[in-house]
């Protein structure tokens, strides 16, 4: 009797200690996966850092490619073969298409928004068209590197490329670098510019890369050699051609 009990006791903690266990290893996983989710929601910006950021220094770390002036394009009807056509971007920006009386504005837009633009545009002639747009030509991606620069110049920008990576590919740092106040300078308009100061020097020596900012399309690096001791946060593009010649 005394064994039955010992044996019914004994089953009894072993299943309290079963399902203990079983709740803890799930409030971990939920642990894990709500920390999961937390890193996810502070890493918004292009920069994977958190904390209020810049127009020009936030958003997507990969941006669509957006039509520029002279960019040509293939545009066609799945269902009106007649109204396939290939157009150019004009120099003020806008398309002419194809049995449409008004031009319709292209420039700065992406190719899934000009792909909506055209079928809006077309509504009173076509149902619901399936269109397809193919770039044909179009401005390659760059990025400048000048000042204090191994060498200096227009580079090709390919895939996704941080600051220290883009001061390597142009041929690194001379002696004379102000490494500790790299400018980059990105357009956030056609005539403004906003200016970043960066640290390069303390990134690399302290490992730190959160700062190491990825590249657009157009963006231009400047190395000094003297400490800059001042620098407006928005310049006019015209302005950047001061920054072409070292030092300054």
């Amino acid at each position: 009797m005394k064994t039955n009990m010992m044996f019914a006791l004994l089953l009894c903690l072993g299943l309290q200690v079963s399902v203990a266990s079983h709740a803890q290893t799930s409030q971990s996983v939920m642990a894990a996966g709500d920390a999961g989710r937390a890193v996810l929601t502070e890493s918004g910006g292009a920069d994977g850092a958190s904390g209020t950021r810049s127009p020009a220094m936030s958003g997507e770390r990969r941006p669509l490619y957006r039509l520029r002036a002279s960019d040509v394009m293939e545009i066609s009807f799945t269902f009106a073969p007649e109204v396939n056509q290939t157009v150019t971007i004009q120099p003020d920006g806008f398309i002419t298409l194809k049995g449409l009386e008004k031009q319709m504005y292209a420039q700065g837009m992406t190719l899934p928004e000009l792909r909506d633009g055209i079928r809006t545009a077309y509504a009173g002639m076509l149902h619901e068209p399936d269109i397809a747009i193919v770039l044909k030509e179009f401005d390659r991606p760059y990025f400048i590197a000048s000042g204090e620069i191994g060498k200096p110049g227009k580079y090709d920008l390919h895939g996704d490329t941080t600051v220290t990576e883009a001061v390597a590919i142009a041929g690194g740092l001379t002696r004379q670098a102000k490494h500790s106040q790299v400018v980059l300078f990105r357009h956030i308009s056609d005539d403004t510019v906003e200016a970043k100061l960066l640290n390069i020097k303390s990134m690399l020596a302290n490992r730190d890369l959160r700062e190491d900012v990825h590249l657009r399309p157009g963006d231009m690096l400047f190395v000094p050699q003297n400490m800059i001791s001042k620098i407006s946060r928005y310049l006019p593009v015209s302005s950047l051609g001061m920054y072409t010649q070292k030092p300054i």
